[in-house]
């Protein structure tokens, strides 16, 4: 068994409060295999799949962090659903519905949802197969979810005579994907502090977590170790609860001391980093935003979901990132729609995730931009110049190593205290200042080389969730030569199909960032 870190616990804790699920879709060509043997052939892959082989075990006294123990895949995770009508407006609709749902990570931590014959979607002109991967926040961040549909969607390569035994099993890891084209690769991901009065998705702390679950840079993949399960592998036994319990309870007092003393730590270097920003040697946080229509009410209504398929080449302009003109794209369309609902638009801001390097044990590695759109910028060009330049100071001021300091106290806080944040923290209301009005995420997802049934894969998309704050959220996932933006929307606030028509409209005036 494997104890949570306190960013995985956090996002666990939050799912009791709120759906932070994500939703990884994929688009396939129509297989020609029957239902039974396509979804014998997913359970097989999905047993050859670290991380899909794990349930979370609570510790029922509060006292300690819960653990990944084994699970085999069972075939109740496997569901395919009929729709009323096979086209592509009804599977929309259904995945939106699924947005509104989350797992229990204690029972399975991941569904696989299979929608089949999909009929006029983009990019297929034959029927397609739409497979979406739920997955709990708690086992994986943006890229490791990705990384893991990958896993699940690579087929087996058939060994080389004489270099592996007879029966021996697939393994689950899978080679990086490839880079994307030079001018599509991001500055090194980095992540940037909370904005004065926002909240931001770094997930160390119930506060700090409640930006948009999953996502991270532009950047390819990587591999990150899960945790193997043996087959056949046992729940653990009732005295290791009562023990680990036991375990926490003697070391809380420890646990106590050492987040005080970090905390002081933290404390001097908040000090150092506003002296080197003073000194013009640090660039200045963000300073959030008022709420905006986006914003509110609380209380989520409903959930939309739209899907835009590009070639990758409308993305690809010299000197400029996929993620930097995706947000100009989405700074110039939420500019419109606000506008067009005669809304006031001074300033617009986007809430980014940032991938952070790996650590030894922890699942969620991110933390959140606070970008700021140039609203009121005509040129698209000058436009996008702006949100580079804004999001390059961001970066370079997350990158600082003296923010470490704030993550090595969220690292030994006491699990009993954590948990306490997370049943405490107003999720419900609406700050007097925001990190953005939306969410924009962006995962590279790799080259177009998986399949499902033996069938090639045309597109993917994702659904960065909503929440109290956040009502409308955007994905930007490449793979292979498509570059799809992903809207996640409720309705109740937004239209998302007069909003999806202003995405339309920004696309086309992508070929003037080359003039």
């Amino acid at each position: 068994m494997i104890s949570l870190a306190a960013p995985d616990a956090t996002m666990y804790w939050l799912s009791r409060r709120t759906r932070n699920d994500q939703f990884l879709l994929y688009c396939f060509t129509e297989s020609g295999r029957t239902d039974n043997a396509l979804r014998a052939e997913i359970l097989q892959r999905c047993a050859a799949v670290p991380e899909l082989r794990l349930r979370l075990h609570d510790d029922p006294t509060g006292l300690a962090y819960p653990r990944w123990i084994p699970a085999e895949p069972a075939a109740a995770q496997i569901e395919q659903h009929r729709l009323p009508a096979p086209h592509w407006p009804e599977l929309l609709a259904a995945v939106g519905r699924l947005t509104g749902t989350g797992v229990d990570a204690r029972e399975s931590p991941w569904r696989l949802h299979i929608f089949r014959e999909v009929r006029d979607g983009p990019v297929c002109g034959s029927p397609a197969t739409v497979v979406v991967l739920q997955i709990s926040h708690a086992l994986a961040d943006g890229r490791g979810a990705s990384r893991i549909a990958r896993a699940l969607f690579t087929e087996p390569t058939p060994p080389e005579a004489g270099s592996a035994s007879p029966g021996a099993e697939p393994v689950g890891e899978t080679p990086p994907p490839g880079t994307a084209p030079a001018e599509c690769r991001p500055v090194s991901a980095a992540g940037e502090p909370e904005s004065k009065g926002g909240r931001s998705a770094r997930p160390a702390s119930a506060k700090q977590a409640l930006g948009p679950p999953g996502a991270d840079e532009f950047a390819p993949v990587p591999r990150i170790g899960g945790l193997p399960a043996d087959r056949g592998a046992r729940s653990p036994g009732i005295p290791a609860v009562p023990l680990a319990s036991l375990r926490a309870a003697v070391t809380l007092p420890v646990g106590i001391a050492r987040t005080v003393r970090r905390g002081m730590a933290a404390a001097r270097a908040r000090n150092e980093l506003a002296a080197l920003t003073t000194a013009g040697r640090v660039p200045p946080p963000g300073t959030g935003y008022p709420p905006g229509p986006l914003n509110g009410p609380a209380e989520v209504t409903g959930h939309a979901v739209r899907l835009l398929v590009c070639p990758a080449d409308d993305f690809r302009v010299p000197g400029l990132s996929v993620t930097v003109v995706g947000l100009t794209v989405v700074s110039i369309a939420v500019e419109r729609y606000l506008r067009a609902y005669g809304a006031q638009v001074t300033r617009l801001g986007a809430q980014v995730p940032m991938a952070l390097p790996p650590r030894r044990g922890v699942r969620n590695n991110y933390r959140s931009l606070g970008v700021d759109l140039a609203a009121g910028e005509q040129d698209p060009r000058r436009r996008a110049a702006l949100i580079a330049a804004e999001l390059t100071a961001r970066r370079e001021r997350a990158r600082h190593p003296l923010l470490d300091a704030q993550d090595a106290v969220d690292a030994v806080l006491p699990p009993l205290l954590l948990r306490r944040d997370v049943r405490d923290y107003p999720i419900d209301s609406i700050p007097e200042q925001v990190t953005g009005h939306t969410v924009v995420s962006s995962v590279n997802r790799g080259p177009a080389d998986l399949r499902f049934g033996g069938a090639p894969v045309r597109f993917t998309g994702g659904f960065p969730a909503l929440g109290s704050v956040m009502h409308l959220t955007h994905g930007i996932h490449g793979l292979g030569q498509t570059v799809t933006l992903s809207v996640h929307a409720d309705p109740g606030v937004v239209d998302p199909d007069v909003y999806a028509g202003h995405l339309r409209d920004a696309l086309r005036e992508l070929p003037r960032l080359r003039d």
